[in-house]
């Protein structure tokens, strides 16, 4: 794991958020997700700099959206930078 997915996960796991998270989970063969959450079918996704515009991220996004899942993507300098405020982020898309 990358320094911004240890950060991530040291907050995520045990059900920290009040939900379960698995993290580096193989979609249908096809992908792998950093982060998961089933109960709330939710991904989250940490990019570095080789993500900028990458066209096969779209591709991912919209098949794991059309799979009912919704995708959030962060910056690895984000949850450097600004660890609670992408907490935030997530729970918000927890509380839905």
């Amino acid at each position: 794991m990358t320094l911004a997915e240890q950060t991530l996960w040291n907050k995520v796991r045990r059900k920290q958020l009040g939900y379960k998270f698995l993290r580096q989970y193989i979609i249908d063969n096809l992908y792998i997700v950093d982060f998961i959450c089933f109960e709330k079918k939710l991904i989250i996704e940490l990019d570095g700099g080789q993500h900028c515009e990458n066209p096969n991220d779209v591709k991912r996004d919209e098949y794991l959206k059309n799979k009912g899942f919704s995708v959030l993507r962060f910056w690895n300098n984000e949850i450097s930078e600004n660890l609670n405020g992408c907490l935030e982020t997530i729970k918000q898309h927890l509380d839905r």
